[in-house]
């Protein structure tokens, strides 16, 4: 295994996707259509986290077929989770006809993004650059519903989202606990864990809420 604790870190984030998945599909829905998009968006990182962590710790070569096919379908699936949280976003806050066009754009950005991802650059910035402005419209939707709701897990879910934004940093600076056994990638895992634990609280909320306390102002 070339980086364990990369790679370790990785499969954690997917199995408590994968945990989250399996518990979202027990929930009530008061607002249809929620549930599916946050389906969409933990078991979409939960992919990506067992796709990049598979890199990590056995195909790190870019000349190797492991690489070349799992590299780019672990950038794919976090284009996914970007579009997942546009649709979640517009569900929650916007009336028609504004939430359709927000849904397209967003079906538009992630074909472009893909073409970017499959013949232009791979790098994983690309990935975060797509998917902050979609965090961040989340945060503002998540933002109102707590002024709307005083609902603690909304609140809870504006701090995890906010998370993945140290996460991000923690990542391009370079911050390491240590350089060789707990790197920056790894810290940047850990700090994703804890962002979705909490964004999982705000959106079972979301989900079980009554309609009336999620309508678009």
């Amino acid at each position: 295994m070339t980086d364990p604790d990369v790679t370790l870190t990785d499969y954690a984030i997917a199995l408590e996707c994968a945990v989250f998945c399996v518990l979202a599909m027990r929930w009530a829905e008061a607002r249809p259509g929620v549930r599916r998009w946050w389906l969409t968006m933990f078991a979409s990182i939960a992919a990506g986290a067992l796709f990049g962590g598979t890199v990590h710790g056995f195909f790190l070569d870019p000349d190797t077929a492991g690489y070349a096919i799992l590299w780019p379908a672990t950038l794919l699936a976090l284009g996914v989770t970007s579009t997942a949280m546009w649709f979640i976003g517009a569900r929650l806050q916007l009336r028609e006809p504004v939430a359709t066009w927000v849904r397209r754009a967003a079906v538009a950005q992630l074909l472009a993004y893909a073409a970017i991802v499959l013949f232009v650059d791979r790098r994983f910035v690309v990935a975060i650059a797509t998917y902050l402005p979609a965090t961040v419209f989340l945060i503002v939707v998540m933002t109102l519903a707590y002024r709307r709701a005083r609902s603690r897990p909304a609140a809870c879910a504006v701090v995890g989202l906010a998370l993945t934004f140290v996460a991000a940093a923690v990542q391009q600076l370079g911050i390491a606990i240590h350089p060789v056994y707990f790197d920056h990638n790894a810290l940047y895992h850990v700090i994703q864990g804890v962002a979705l634990l909490l964004i999982f609280l705000g959106a079972r909320w979301t989900v079980s809420a009554p309609p009336l306390t999620w309508s678009p102002t």
